[in-house]
């Protein structure tokens, strides 16, 4: 391939409420906040060096705006608007300057409606990894991967692997033997994108990753103490898929999140990708105990990169039987 797409690398949320955003992810959780304007937080991770992975925008209504990817070089960015293009996806440049701490960025609705950027420059900062006397809260060390409820899964799926180079860690099939939930990577572990079988195109959650499985159980007590117990979603427990360590979070205007650590390497060229049947309970949860309905249910809308309105959402192409989203 023309381009070199390394991890996922920042998403863009609107909010309702900055200061209460502020109060969520750098008060309790302890993202690090990089900058802040009257319409804008930059945040980051302890271990991140780049200056941002979450951008939180004021805004009237909570939506997401951007799933970004970062790539190897502006060649990259070349290449893949030439692919998109050529496949029937307009393209939407932003230039340098044009968003702070940013180079230039490609922007587009893949097949499933989700907005993607793509780039290659981003400001640096100190990385705060050995910085152990700020860290609080969650100890968020980076950004881990986005999951997504699309319509056609075998579709994002085939797109995904055949024309951006991702590749399979982990997958769920039904008994007529479609694929229902998909993990690809590009970096070296199980999942930069999860795409699941549903209402779409919404996004499910972003995924952060944290040092230990401790530091998920201390994020609980510290938000129980804090007045956000019912921010608690689902968790902690172990998926049987990705065998992390999972939390799970609703933010003040509903976005989630989940709190990730100890999944595994997939590097290896002859890694084959693992199979669960839909009808094995331990894929969701590796304890068997049940995830609240609205997990299942409720996500986030995404914005078009040309318009700027949300996508309409779309019926899933595989029958809902009952509801079963999976990390």
């Amino acid at each position: 391939m023309d381009y070199n797409v390394i991890r996922c690398a920042r998403a863009i949320l609107h909010v309702t409420n900055l200061e209460a955003s502020r109060r969520f992810y750098v008060d309790t959780l302890g993202f690090i906040e990089t900058e802040s304007d009257e319409e804008h937080i930059f945040l980051r991770g302890l271990e991140e060096h780049n200056h941002h992975s979450l951008l939180l925008k004021k805004s009237d209504k909570p939506v997401v705006e951007a799933l970004g990817y970062k790539v190897s070089s502006e060649h990259d960015l070349e290449a893949l608007a030439l692919l998109f293009e050529k496949e029937g996806y307009p393209t939407k440049w932003i230039e340098k300057g044009e968003q702070h701490a940013m180079g230039r960025a490609l922007r587009v609705n893949d097949l499933s409606g989700l907005p993607l950027e793509f780039f290659a420059e981003m400001d640096t900062v100190d990385r705060l990894l050995q910085r152990y006397d700020l860290y609080k809260g969650s100890r968020m060390q980076r950004i881990d991967h986005f999951n997504c409820a699309v319509p056609d899964v075998e579709a994002a799926y085939d797109f995904y692997k055949e024309k951006l180079g991702f590749a399979c860690s982990e997958y769920t099939e039904t008994s007529e033997g479609s694929i229902w939930a998909a993990w690809l990577h590009r970096k070296q572990n199980v999942h930069d994108v999860a795409f699941m079988n549903g209402k779409g195109p919404r996004l499910h959650h972003i995924g952060f990753w944290l040092p230990d499985q401790l530091s998920l159980i201390h994020t609980c007590d510290v938000l129980a103490a804090s007045g956000y117990g019912e921010s608690i979603e689902r968790g902690p427990g172990r998926h049987g898929l990705s065998n992390a360590f999972f939390l799970y979070l609703r933010d003040p205007d509903g976005h989630r999140i989940e709190l990730y650590s100890g999944d595994y390497l997939t590097s290896d060229p002859d890694f084959e990708p693992i199979r669960w049947d839909i009808n094995d309970p331990m894929r969701q949860t590796f304890w068997g105990h049940a995830a609240p309905d609205k997990w299942f249910t409720e996500a986030s809308s995404v914005l078009h990169v040309h318009t700027g309105k949300e996508v309409p959402i779309q019926a899933a192409k595989l029958k809902q039987h009952k509801p079963t989203f999976v990390i």
